[in-house]
């Protein structure tokens, strides 16, 4: 409970102005994009550096205050849901890049940009940004690091955490911590950038990252490949990537996403395919067609129905737009849309798409799949509605049948979403018991009064999504 003088304290730190406790403010601040999961927070709060971050987190530190640092709330595991109150902050006033280093091929930033606006800067010195979550174009850089985002380019370059080299972050008792740098390499004690990188705001709260670019790829190339059945688009991924080829982006759509996405975007996808991938190349020129003709050639020996080669740029764009539009095609269709990620490796997604049909059909609920076929991590996704209670217990039964298989395919429960609230129950499923306290170990020695965004990743709750205030 945040009393009478302890929010003047607060707002002694940041100013009247950056603390909101409205009933209006608290409840834009009561959820995130994750479908039906919202509780109230006591107070927003806006720290404009990093001295007032740890001043904040001090003072919340001393009276068992909950903080729940929060980007552009585009998470889909409710991990910025205020489950037990206290206060959320935000960091619109954290939101500045502070360096481009052309020298050293390094980007410095607080963690309220926005990720496109990293990705514009550095192109337009014919440097790249890799990591490019669904949502880039307002998510935050602070977020995609606590979340460690993935993307669409994800099998060839990887994810979020392979690009921070260098973070400043602020403990629950105040301590500012600096790890890392413009180094190339750093074995100095534990990896503490890489641990905060996917702690999900639950160890302290990022008020710096040092990010590392490499060169603008010099061409782009774009495939669509039509499918009759999955084991033969299923098949083709694991033939590109043994000829030794890593695309950049090699994305999968099922027929039920291909025909809402057809609809939705109108840029000629097969509506009768049972599949469809979506292959796209990059770097140097001779290297792209080679590349290119060879992928070609795999998709034809693996009976592709269709192979179109983009020919120009606005060509190739309208391929990756549509896939983009996967969720907001589907979330047209009914007023509940969940969006899950399970993954397994790469041989195995036939089976996992296969299981994810044949659940949907045992629980009668409908759940389309598209996703990252490269890296072997897929979403299924369910519209629903939420207000038809008998639906929503078959849509959570369903989906704790398809992280089971996941998990006997040699999968994991999440591949890009985090754990939050949503997968919580299923930790122990994919790490163990052992697994599990090591990580609250970790947890109780960086905030042994369990203030930092409190109830995620180890929450003892069932799946069920409720209102909790």
């Amino acid at each position: 409970m945040i009393t009478n003088d302890i929010k003047q304290k607060f707002i002694d730190i940041v100013g009247k102005e950056n603390y909101q406790d409205s009933n209006e403010i608290k409840l834009v601040y009561s959820y995130d994009a994750t479908p039906n999961f919202q509780s109230l927070p006591d107070a927003v709060i806006s720290p404009r550096s990093t001295e007032e971050v740890s001043k904040v987190l001090k003072l919340c530190n001393e009276h068992k205050i909950p903080v729940v640092p929060r980007g552009s709330g585009t998470n889909l595991s409710a991990g910025t849901c205020p489950i037990n109150g206290g206060i959320v902050m935000i960091f619109n006033n954290m939101a500045k890049i502070l360096e481009l280093d052309e020298d050293n091929l390094t980007i410095t930033v607080q963690p309220g940009v926005i990720t496109q606006e990293i990705n514009t800067l550095v192109e337009s010195k014919g440097l790249f940004y890799p990591p490019d979550p669904g949502s880039m174009k307002i998510s935050t850089i602070g977020g995609n690091i606590m979340e460690n985002s993935g993307g669409l380019r994800g099998l060839k370059y990887g994810v979020t955490r392979d690009y921070v080299i260098g973070m400043e972050f602020v403990l629950p008792n105040g301590d500012i911590v600096r790890t890392g740098g413009k180094l190339a390499k750093d074995v100095a004690g534990y990896d503490l950038t890489r641990l905060m990188v996917g702690s999900e705001g639950t160890l302290g709260v990022i008020t710096e990252a040092t990010l590392k670019l490499i060169p603008k790829p010099e061409a782009r190339k774009t495939i669509l490949a039509v499918y009759e059945n999955l084991e033969s688009a299923a098949q083709t991924v694991s033939n590109i990537i043994a000829n030794k080829i890593i695309p950049v982006t090699l994305e999968f759509m099922d027929q039920s996403t291909i025909r809402v996405v057809e609809e939705f975007a109108k840029v000629g996808l097969p509506t009768d395919a049972e599949a469809v991938l979506l292959i796209e190349q990059d770097g140097a020129p001779e290297v792209v067609e080679r590349d290119i003709q060879m992928i070609e050639k795999i998709c034809k020996e693996m009976n592709a129905v269709r192979v179109d080669v983009a020919k120009n740029d606005e060509e190739a764009a309208k391929l990756t737009t549509a896939r983009r539009y996967a969720l907001s095609a589907l979330a047209r269709l009914r007023p509940t849309t969940i969006l899950e990620d399970a993954t397994v490796p790469r041989s195995e997604i036939a089976k996992i798409v296969r299981a994810i049909n044949e659940i949907a059909k045992k629980y009668n609920v409908p759940i389309s799949t598209f996703g990252h076929a490269g890296d072997g991590n897929m979403h299924p996704t369910c519209t629903t509605d939420v207000r038809d209670h008998d639906e929503m217990e078959r849509v959570e039964k369903a989906f704790e049948e398809i992280f089971d298989a996941a998990i006997k395919l040699g999968g994991t429960i999440t591949g890009e979403h985090g754990v939050g609230v949503v997968k919580s129950p299923y930790l122990a499923w994919k790490l163990g018991e052992s697994g599990v306290n090591i990580m609250k170990s970790i947890k109780h020695a960086f905030d042994p009064n369990n203030i930092m965004n409190p109830g995620k990743m180890f929450a003892k709750d069932t799946r069920k999504r409720v209102v909790v205030q």
